[in-house]
């Protein structure tokens, strides 16, 4: 509960730098960020009552239904960090401070996803190997990869998976057995991969170190 009340205090400020630049440039240019937060916590509350499922021995079926919820949103976490891309001089806002508000958005977001991914790391212990854990987290870190790269630009979202499937798959079908005309998207996801591998993989690193010091 402790994590969640930091987070919703950090997302809360994230809300306030940007109703602070609306008021400030009379516009909503950046109003969307609000809606790729909430994307982004998503995954993390479905970690969170995955988590608690699991620990109340609640049916299987509740934890395979959460984790699969948990595993469609991943991608929004990480996705805001694409929202950079918006970034550029606006008259009377100065970059600096869109910069500012861009990065707490996309850090939240961030943090978001790799606390979801934690926890259900933990969880997967319980089942796994811990080699199988590892190569699921690798294998996830490229599919996430690949999810940015299908909402950045082609434009695809979660819920398309449930709403427009057939549409989604064949163009998922048609990049995929045509790499090379899709160079950006495997720039995308090879980078975008390599990122998200190493900061996972630091953060890791991190609470366990911290915690062999207690």
């Amino acid at each position: 509960m402790k994590l969640i009340k930091t987070m919703a205090i950090s997302s809360a400020l994230c809300v306030m730098l940007l109703y602070a630049r609306v008021q400030w440039s009379g516009n909503l240019h950046y109003v969307f960020l609000v809606w790729n937060l909430f994307l982004a916590w998503v995954p993390f509350l479905c970690a969170f009552f995955l988590s608690e499922a699991k620990n109340n021995n609640r049916s299987k079926y509740l934890l395979i239904a959460l984790f699969g919820a948990w595993l469609l949103f991943f991608p929004n976490s990480p996705y805001i960090i694409t929202d950079l891309f918006h970034l550029k001089q606006n008259m009377g806002i100065p970059l600096w401070f869109d910069l500012v508000l861009i990065l707490s958005f996309a850090w939240n977001g961030l943090l978001l996803g790799f606390s979801s991914l934690l926890e259900v790391q933990r969880i997967l212990k319980m089942y796994l190997n811990i080699k199988w854990v590892h190569l699921f987290i690798m294998g996830l870190m490229i599919l996430c990869s690949f999810g940015i790269y299908l909402g950045r630009y082609p434009r695809w979202n979660s819920w398309d998976i449930i709403s427009n499937p057939v549409a989604l798959f064949a163009d998922i079908f048609n990049m995929l057995i045509h790499p090379f005309h899709n160079t950006r998207m495997v720039g995308v996801t090879f980078f975008f991969s390599l990122f998200l591998i190493a900061g996972y993989q630091t953060l890791d690193a991190l609470i366990r170190n911290f915690k062999k010091e207690e």
